[in-house]
């Protein structure tokens, strides 16, 4: 039938079929693209209460991801780095604004880049600034060659990832 329309001339029908083909292949691309921005985290799991990594694994400066599988339905994702003023950093690996879309935030040089609206937030900022695209702040401490971040404080970060 559809070729009915385009043999006769329809004008109408050629336009809604490039424009079906066309949304077709971009939606795959987009989703495609969408996807190998994916950055892989490091399955974690608390102990005492706590998760706990040596101040020795951030020195590089390159951001670590990790994630929390509380239960088979609930998990968080976080990262840790190493900013460039030399303070180690925690935060979610989502912001107020994109978690819904659930991708988080890639780093690039010295910035962490959230992967949905492509915002650049400076590494010495996280956990400093918060609110609107900001990388939502972890709290995190640091006790002798440890960086320690608690499991109720990762948990309060569950509402990003549901």
């Amino acid at each position: 039938m559809l070729r009915k329309y385009t043999q006769t001339g329809n004008s109408t029908a050629k336009v809604i079929l490039t424009v079906a083909l066309c949304c077709g292949v971009l939606g795959c691309t987009a989703t495609a693209s969408a996807w190998s921005f994916t950055v892989p985290a490091n399955e974690v799991k608390p102990q005492n209460g706590a998760f706990e990594f040596p101040v020795s694994a951030f020195q590089d400066g390159k951001a670590k991801h990790f994630e929390y599988k509380h239960s088979p339905n609930q998990w968080v994702r976080f990262f840790v780095v190493k900013s460039t003023d030399g303070v180690i950093r925690a935060a979610f690996d989502a912001c107020e604004v994109c978690y819904k879309a659930k991708k988080g935030y890639v780093q690039q040089g010295n910035d962490m880049v959230c992967i949905n609206c492509g915002l650049k937030f400076r590494t010495d900022k996280v956990n400093e600034i918060k609110g609107g695209c900001n990388p939502s702040p972890l709290k995190r401490t640091i006790q002798g060659d440890k960086v320690i971040i608690t499991q109720q404080d990762v948990m309060s970060g569950q509402k990003y990832f549901q």
